[in-house]
């Protein structure tokens, strides 16, 4: 169908049932991108290996100044950007940030 819905009729009623064909590109726990069905929860900067929140002040600034974009990554959760050796934002994430400080592992 032309709006990517699918129609069943149950019982004389209709029931619509959507089905997205979208996917996001997400950088897995080894560092590399792979195709998923549910969008980022954080975003994260490839050259400087730094992650954050979605609505990190910071980066939107640098958004806004036309810069940032094209070296952002998005992670399914923190323990993946973690894993994916990225470091967490000090903006954003400042509890985080300081432990991944002190112990720099």
């Amino acid at each position: 169908m032309a709006c990517g819905c699918a129609e069943f009729g149950i019982r004389g009623r209709q029931i619509v049932i959507e089905r997205s064909d979208k996917t996001y590109i997400l950088i897995g726990r080894d560092g590399k991108p792979y195709e998923s069905p549910t969008p980022g929860a954080l975003s994260g900067h490839r050259s400087n290996k730094s992650y954050g929140r979605l609505d990190c002040t910071s980066t939107l600034r640098w958004i806004e100044r036309g810069h940032y974009v094209r070296h952002r990554v998005f992670f399914a959760d923190e323990e993946t950007a973690v894993a994916a050796v990225y470091r967490p934002c000090p903006a954003c994430l400042p509890e985080e940030y300081a432990v991944s400080k002190a112990d720099p592992e």
